[in-house]
C-alpha cells in the first residue's frame, strides 16, 4: 500500500475522536452538559485519544480493570483527568473505589453507601456520589426505585464523608420517544425535589432527549469511539 495512504488511514483513525466530539459539540451546543467517555470497553489508546481531544472526563464500570488501565497512563493525562464510576459497585470493591474515582454514579443501597462513608473516613476524604434511580421499574437492573429514594436520601445526607451531587439513570432501550421523555422528566422532578445539582443520564443512542429533559451529565461511549 503507498506510504500516502497509509498516512491518511492512520490520520482518519487518529483523529476520530475528535471529529465525533466536533460533531456531539454542535448537538449540544446551548445545554453546556459535562460529557463523560465512557471507555470501559476500549484501552488506554482510546482514553489517551479522547484526553488529547479534550475530553477530560472517563467513566469506567469494572473496578479492577479500570484501575490498572488508568494506572498505565502518563501521570499528567492522569492527574488532570476525572474519573467516574458508572457500574455496579459490590462491598468488596469499595475499597478500591473510594478515593481513585472522583465521582461513584451507581449508588443504589443505604448498604453501600454506608460502606462507602467508611471507606472514605478512612482515608480522610469525602467522597463524591450520585445515587442510581431505577424509575423504570425494571426488575433486571440495579438502581432504587423511586418510592425508596426519600429514605435513602435522607440517610446519605448525614453522612460526613460523602457527598450527594445528583441522580443517575440508565434508560431502558425502547423506541418510544415518549416513554423515555416521560421517564427523564421524572428523573428532573427528583433531582429538583432534592434540590441536587447533578442529573446523569443520557448515552449514546438517547443523549439528545436527555438534554431536553434536564440531563447535565451524559455518558458517551460508542459515539465517541466508533
Amino acid at each position: 500500500m503507498p506510504f500516502r495512504i497509509m498516512g491518511s488511514i492512520f490520520k482518519t483513525f487518529v483523529m476520530s475522536v475528535s471529529i465525533n466530539l466536533d460533531k456531539i459539540l454542535k448537538e449540544v451546543e446551548g445545554y453546556n452538559p459535562k460529557i463523560i467517555a465512557v471507555t470501559k470497553y476500549y484501552g488506554k489508546d482510546k482514553m489517551i485519544e479522547a484526553y488529547h481531544a479534550g475530553l477530560r472526563d472517563f467513566a469506567e464500570s469494572r473496578a479492577l480493570e479500570a484501575i490498572e488501565k488508568i494506572n498505565n497512563i502518563d501521570d499528567t493525562d492522569k492527574t488532570q483527568s476525572v474519573y467516574h464510576f458508572i457500574g455496579h459497585l459490590q462491598t468488596n470493591k469499595v475499597k478500591h473505589v473510594v478515593g481513585f474515582f472522583d465521582y461513584i454514579h451507581s449508588v443504589d443501597s443505604l448498604k453501600i453507601a454506608q460502606c462507602i462513608d467508611l471507606e472514605a473516613q478512612k482515608r480522610g476524604i469525602v467522597q463524591k456520589i450520585l445515587v442510581q434511580v431505577n424509575n423504570a421499574l425494571e426488575p433486571q437492573k440495579f438502581g432504587i426505585y423511586p418510592n425508596d429514594l426519600e429514605n435513602l436520601i435522607e440517610e446519605v445526607k448525614k453522612m460526613k464523608s460523602v457527598e450527594l451531587v445528583g441522580l443517575m439513570n440508565i434508560a431502558p432501550l425502547i423506541d418510544d420517544e415518549n416513554e423515555l421523555r416521560r421517564l427523564f422528566l421524572e428523573m428532573k422532578e427528583l433531582k429538583e425535589k432534592y434540590n441536587l445539582k447533578e442529573l446523569s443520564m443520557g448515552m449514546s443512542q438517547d443523549y439528545k432527549l436527555a438534554l431536553e429533559c434536564g440531563a447535565t451529565m451524559i455518558r458517551l461511549g460508542r459515539i465517541l469511539f466508533n
